[in-house]
C-alpha cells in the first residue's frame, strides 16, 4: 500500500510518499511537517523561533526539543563549514529586503534600505543541553534558512519509519530525505533538473537512505531600487552571493547536512571548497554556473544526463 500526498509547507511545495505501514501514516507525516513549520518559521509571529529572536540579549530561553535540535544543527553547520554557512545572517537577509514571506515581496522595492552588514557568527551562542535553553548575544538573530526544510524532511522520514512505514520520501521544496525501501527494487528515483533548462533532467539518481538538497540563486529574486537581490547571502559581506555559480546540489546521509553543504559551496563559489570542510566524507556535489558548465565530485559527474561536463 502506498500513500502519496502533495501539499504546501515552509513557503514552498512539498510531498510525502509512504510505503506500507498503518493507514493514516502519510497524513500524520504531513501534519508533522506543518507542526515543525509552526515552530521554526520566522514569518509566524507566534513561532518559537520568533520568540527566541525577540528575547532580550543574554537571556536563556527554554525551547522545545525540535527548535533546540534545529539550532544545534545550524551551529554545527557553521562550525563545520568555517562560517560559510551561517544562521546568524538574519539581519542581513532582512536588510536585503527578505523581510516577509517571499510571495509578499514586491518585484522591485523602492524604499530606503538598511545597509546589509557582515553576519556576527555563532561563536557566542550558548546552548544548554541539560536545560534545553538557547541564549543569543546582542545583535544575533537566527535564520536557519533551507536547513529548516532539510531537517524537517529528516525528522519526518525517520519518525515515519519508526512508526512502521516500510519506506518514505519527504520532499520539501527540493530538500529530500528518503528512508527504508523504495518502489524501484528498493531504491527511490530522484531527478535533479537543469537550472537553465528546468524541463531537462540533469541527474537521475537511485537513492537509499539518503538526503539531497539543491540551492539556487535563480529563484527567490527581487530588486531594490533596480538592483537585483536573491536569498542566498554571503555571511562575510551581508550581501547576496555574486559568483558564477547559480545552483549547487549535494547528496549526503541527511538532508540538513546536504543543505548546509550547498550553501557553503554557493557562498564560496567553487566546488573544491569541500576539501576544506570538516565532516565532508560521504558527500557528493554537483554545481552549475551561469554558462551551464557543470563541476562536481566524480561520482555525480559520471551520472550527468547528458554529459556536457567541465572537470571538477
Amino acid at each position: 500500500m502506498a500513500a502519496d500526498i502533495d501539499f504546501a509547507a515552509m513557503g514552498t511545495s512539498a510531498k510525502v510518499v509512504v510505503l506500507g505501514g498503518r493507514p493514516g501514516l502519510a497524513q500524520e507525516a504531513v501534519a508533522r511537517v506543518e507542526d515543525l513549520e509552526r515552530r521554526w518559521s520566522r514569518f509566524r509571529s507566534d513561532s518559537e523561533l520568533v520568540r527566541l529572536n525577540a528575547a532580550p540579549s543574554g537571556v536563556a530561553v527554554l525551547v522545545s526539543s525540535e527548535l533546540f535540535r534545529l539550532v544545534v544543527r545550524a551551529v554545527q553547520g557553521w562550525r563545520l563549514t568555517g562560517g560559510r554557512y551561517d544562521p546568524t545572517v538574519l539581519d542581513a537577509v532582512v536588510a536585503n529586503g527578505y523581510d516577509r514571506t517571499f510571495t509578499m515581496i514586491p518585484d522591485d522595492r523602492s524604499e530606503i534600505e538598511r545597509s546589509p552588514q557582515r553576519a556576527p557568527g555563532c561563536g557566542a551562542i550558548e546552548l544548554d543541553t541539560g536545560l534545553r535553553s538557547i541564549t543569543l548575544p546582542a545583535g544575533v538573530g537566527i535564520d536557519p534558512g533551507g536547513i529548516g526544510k532539510g531537517l524537517a524532511a529528516d525528522i519526518v522520514a525517520d519518525e515515519a519509519i519508526a512508526q512502521g512505514a516500510d519506506g518514505v520520501l519527504v520532499d520539501i521544496g527540493g530538500d529530500i530525505r528518503v528512508a527504508g525501501a523504495g518502489p524501484h527494487d528498493g531504491a527511490w528515483i530522484v531527478d535533479v533538473n537543469h537550472p537553465l533548462r528546468p524541463d531537462d533532467a540533469l541527474l537521475h539518481l537511485a537513492l537509499r537512505d539518503a538526503g539531497i538538497a539543491t540551492s539556487t540563486s535563480l529563484r527567490r529574486r527581487w530588486q531594490i531600487n533596480g538592483e537585483a537581490r536573491h536569498h542566498i547571502v554571503d555571511p562575510m559581506t551581508g550581501r547576496p552571493t555574486s559568483n558564477p555559480l547559480v545552483t549547487v546540489s549535494a547528496l549526503a546521509g541527511a538532508a540538513w547536512w546536504a543543505e548546509v553543504v550547498t550553501k557553503a559551496i554557493m557562498v564560496a563559489g567553487r566546488v573544491d571548497v569541500i576539501h576544506d570542510l570538516d565532516g565532508i566524507d560521504g558527500v557528493s556535489v554537483l554545481a552549475v554556473d551561469a554558462a551551464g558548465e557543470c563541476t562536481g565530485t566524480p561520482d555525480l559527474l559520471e551520472l550527468l544526463v547528458p554529459e556536457h561536463v567541465a572537470s571538477a
